[in-house]
């Protein structure tokens, strides 16, 4: 029978009786209205959000400064369902002022009081809005560590909780090192399965990407910490097996010196198409710690190939409903899988993965669509798939053009890295990018205040010019404008200045028409060009330039005597222009870069190239062409006795 004071969280109002039971002097009222709130919140995330709504978290956290240690476990408890898997009612938990009091309660003498605040705690440290945890101070380290040599799997679990929460830097991990945690962590691999687990989790957050503490690790107990870790992947339990190997991930990864066998590799890849099966959080996290294995790195991609793994990602794909989580893994993984080696592609493309990625592209996670995208980039990548043409249609095309004004910034960039590589292509059939709008959506990004859409905006334009016919380059350059790519040439980040000279000599190389898009608009782009090359200290900036000019010098006289101007003022003196300083550069890139310059403007059939040897001697240009004949890079060695070949034809004096 239900008692007088029966609430549901369902229709809830301000005037509900179970706030006034809350905040009740009576403490036996007080208990029953709090486990009813737990009772009815526990794995049911729409009462949680409305007795939160309601403003029940800070009556209930109230009841932690009782002192009636029944009341205190129930508030405990009650907070810790509040902030299970939940982001705002760890936001209520933490603004009723919860955490300090739970803090404090650690060192309750009642057993069951400490428990209660510990587990409340590490629901907590499952959040991201988790307060971090200064690892710096003498008292946290000392706190930390009590925790983690504590016999109670609360506290350890605590412990650990906030080693995986807030251990994200470098600095972190050594002061975690040289404190001794590893130890601690490493004593608890022979514990419960929760302290097993909640070890291997914080072991691999503290080596992460950090050979130093790699080091340290492995060699904790003369190797028995790692062969106790490596041993773990065979056991029993399927969430067990895949921290353990994420935590040999970790060893792998950060240090060419440890698990570097075929064999332990092999071993690794198996575990976790295996584990993909797993119908819960295990299987979707799989795929994750599958592309962390095998991200950049061939041998592995070749081990997963071999291990059918395409195959296996294809028939996930093919399984409904499949939860947007492990969608999004299951993308990446293949993104990875096919980031490198064609036999992966072409086992993509034969199997008809493409159609379950396009279909991904109009997900309504942005997650997912921001994956599709990232996997389409990855299989794109294809020479021989690009010059047949099986990317540029309209059921690739006309998704990913949608995407270019997706409300979601990553989803954009992603569309955008993707859209970078299919436009390269071999065969007439950009226009159909062209007739779907994409170059539109293109040349509103590049004007975009976000940096990272402008920069893979104008990549993207960059390549959708390369080796592009007459027909194709002007009508990018029609919507572009001269001074808005001059402009992009200008921009704050010198990552975009770089795409955007890159796009230019993109257009300016071909036949005589592509250089006259240069002096477009009297000259801006040009212009823009010769300031950046004066103040610009990056390389790569320099190494575009300077194929840009020489690009315009393989043009007419007027051309080549444009280049000539920008490359040595009349008002300045020409033994320090910038261009004397790129032939004497560290880099042979620019170097290289340099000498074509002098190849364009020498060559021997134009009709003002002696007028122009005798400018470039007087400047000391040739002279520093002669002692680059014997450069220490045979590109620049070869470039430079083709150029001096040139000049001496008329004459060495």
């Amino acid at each position: 029978m239900p008692t007088p004071y029966a609430s549901s969280a369902k229709g809830l109002s301000s005037s509900d009786p179970i706030l006034d039971r809350l905040a009740s002097s009576d403490g036996a009222v007080k208990f029953g209205a709090i486990r009813e709130v737990k009772n009815h919140i526990i794995g049911n995330r729409t009462k949680k959000l409305s007795y939160i709504k309601l403003g029940a978290v800070p009556a209930v956290a109230a009841a932690l400064a009782d002192s009636n240690p029944n009341l205190i476990v129930q508030s405990a408890a009650a907070l810790g369902s509040f902030a299970c898997g939940v982001d705002a009612g760890v936001r209520a938990v933490l603004d009723a002022g919860a955490f300090p009091r739970l803090i404090g309660l650690l060192s309750a003498p009642d057993e069951k009081v400490l428990d209660a605040a510990a587990r409340s705690l590490r629901m907590i440290y499952q959040s991201k809005l988790a307060p971090k945890y200064d690892f710096f101070q003498e008292e946290n380290m000392q706190f930390l560590l009590s925790l983690l040599k504590s016999e109670n799997e609360n506290l350890t679990g605590l412990g650990a909780g906030i080693v995986i929460h807030s251990c994200k830097t470098i600095g972190e991990q050594n002061i975690l090192c040289h404190a001794g945690v590893l130890e601690k962590l490493t004593s608890l691999l022979d514990g419960s399965l929760s302290q097993r687990d909640a070890s291997l989790e914080s072991l691999a957050a503290i080596i992460r990407d950090n050979p130093a503490a790699v080091s340290n690790f492995v060699e904790l107990r003369c190797g028995r910490a790692l062969h106790s870790v490596t041993e773990l992947t065979k056991d029993k339990y399927p969430r067990t097996r895949l921290l353990a190997c994420l935590c040999l991930i970790s060893v792998k990864n950060s240090s060419t010196c440890y698990l570097q066998d075929i064999g332990i590799k092999t071993k690794l890849v198996y575990i976790l198409l295996e584990l993909l099966d797993d119908s819960g959080q295990v299987g979707d996290e799989a795929s994750f710690a599958f592309s962390s294995l095998i991200a950049e790195k061939e041998d592995l991609q070749k081990l997963a190939f071999e291990a059918n793994a395409i195959n296996k990602f294809n028939c996930l794909l093919q399984k409904h409903p499949i939860q947007p989580k492990r969608l999004e893994g299951v993308l990446l993984a293949l993104a990875d899988l096919c980031s490198k080696l064609e036999c992966c592609r072409s086992s993509f493309l034969s199997l008809q993965v493409l159609n379950l990625v396009i279909d991904a592209l109009t997900h309504e996670d942005a997650r997912v669509r921001t994956a599709a995208c990232i996997c389409l980039r990855s299989v794109s990548r294809s020479i021989k798939n690009l010059s047949a043409g099986r990317f540029m249609n309209e059921r690739v095309v006309f998704p990913l053009v949608r995407l270019l004004s997706d409300l979601s910034t990553s989803v954009q960039v992603a569309a955008l890295g993707a859209i970078s590589n299919i436009v390269v292509d071999f065969l007439p059939h950009k226009s159909i990018f062209v007739q779907c709008g994409g170059v539109k959506e293109l040349v509103q990004l590049t004007k975009s205040m976000d940096s990272s859409l402008r920069l893979n905006a104008v990549w993207a334009l960059r390549n959708m010019v390369f080796l592009a016919d007459t027909i194709c380059k002007e009508g990018v350059f029609v919507e572009l404008t001269a001074s808005s790519m001059a402009s992009l040439i200008c921009d704050p980040e010198p990552s975009v200045q770089e795409q955007a000279l890159a796009l230019v000599r993109n257009f300016v190389d071909g036949c005589l028409y592509s250089v006259e898009h240069a002096f477009a608009e009297d000259g801006i782009i040009l212009d823009a060009v010769g300031r950046q090359l004066q103040k610009s200290s990056k390389i790569e900036i320099g190494i575009q330039g300077m194929y840009i000019l020489s690009n315009i010098a393989s043009g007419n006289e007027f051309h080549k005597e444009a280049v000539m101007q920008l490359l040595f003022p009349q008002d300045e003196n020409g033994s320090h222009s910038f261009f004397e300083q790129f032939l004497q550069s560290p880099d042979s890139r620019l170097r290289t870069a340099a000498v074509w310059v002098v190849i364009n403007l020498t060559f021997p059939s134009s009709p003002g190239a002696f007028g122009r040897i005798v400018n470039l001697r007087s400047f000391g240009i040739v002279s520093r062409i002669k002692k680059m004949v014997n450069d220490s890079c045979m590109d620049v060695k070869l470039r430079a006795r083709l150029a001096l070949g040139q000049i001496i034809t008329f004459g060495d004096s």
